[in-house]
């Protein structure tokens, strides 16, 4: 598997997997502790995660939790730009993704020192964005499989064959983007996109058959609602059980955990790396 990237001239090897913190610079993200506002929220919050032992923070300034409101791009550039500077001016050396569908937003943020584009609609929300990215030349990008919209993808979870139509939909996309000479790719099954409470157990049960597409994989299951809703809690009750299913996406072959507890998930990857050295 291909697991060396290139983050615009730094190169990180996600064979030995990777922690990527989440920071949502939003008022309505579903997880309340993650959401930050203030510059000086922003820069406690990046230390934190810095020093608990993140490789990556990830940025974003739109919800993409299921009903959330719309932000128009102006507003999310608004959000998101003035963090990515603010956090690169205090820590130089951050590695920080751009979570947005919006090919002008992870411009403007890459522009600033942003690393990496995290699109969770995959292409599908802004047609340029391919082309955008490719067009940096050394910013690797995240391809999250997802259908229809925020607004949309609840009602869309038929599959003929989940597990199939996902590394279809997935192997075409990739195939797009190396069109456009894209680089580096990471894949993310997209855990709780367009996918119902089972389909994302079946999915992250059956991880290890994407590695196929031999490509680095991403899975960012914290504190999801296929946590909380299984288990009959509250979202801010949900480490125990993100800490489970990272635990499994690590011996499955994840090489990114994208998480809300960062010393929590470096914890699991030091205790599965202990397993799997035996």
């Amino acid at each position: 598997m291909t697991t060396l990237i290139n983050c615009r001239g730094k190169l990180i090897d996600l064979a030995q997997p990777r922690v990527m913190g989440i920071l949502n610079i939003t008022p309505d993200s579903f997880f309340e502790r993650s959401r930050v506002h203030t510059e000086e929220e922003i820069l406690k919050q990046a230390e934190k995660m810095l020093s608990s032992g993140a490789t990556f923070l990830d940025l974003g300034g739109h919800s993409t939790r299921p009903g959330a409101m719309p932000v128009s791009e102006e507003e999310e550039i608004k959000r998101v730009l003035p963090a990515t500077e603010v956090i690169l001016k205090h820590f130089p050396e951050a590695l920080i993704s751009i979570d947005t569908f919006r090919s002008n937003v992870a411009k403007a943020c890459v522009e600033a020192g942003a690393v990496i584009v995290n699109d969770v609609s995959g292409g599908l929300l802004d047609d340029k964005m391919y082309e955008t990215v490719a067009s940096f030349g050394d910013v690797p990008y995240i391809l999250m499989h997802m259908r229809g919209t925020i607004e949309t993808m609840t009602q869309l979870t038929h599959y003929n064959n989940l597990v199939l139509d996902v590394l279809d939909d997935l192997q075409q996309k990739v195939a797009k983007l190396r069109a456009f000479n894209q680089r580096d790719i990471i894949l993310d099954l997209g855990f709780g996109f367009a996918k119902n409470l089972d389909q994302n157990y079946e999915l992250l049960n059956h991880l290890a058959d994407f590695e196929v597409m031999n490509l680095p994989m991403l899975v960012g299951v914290s504190r999801k609602s296929m946590i909380w809703r299984k288990l009959d809690i509250l979202a801010s009750e949900a480490l125990n059980g993100t800490t489970a299913l990272n635990a499994v996406a690590l011996m499955k072959g994840a090489n990114i955990l994208r998480v809300h507890d960062v010393k929590e998930a470096i914890e699991t990857i030091r205790l599965v790396e202990a397993v799997n050295a035996k």
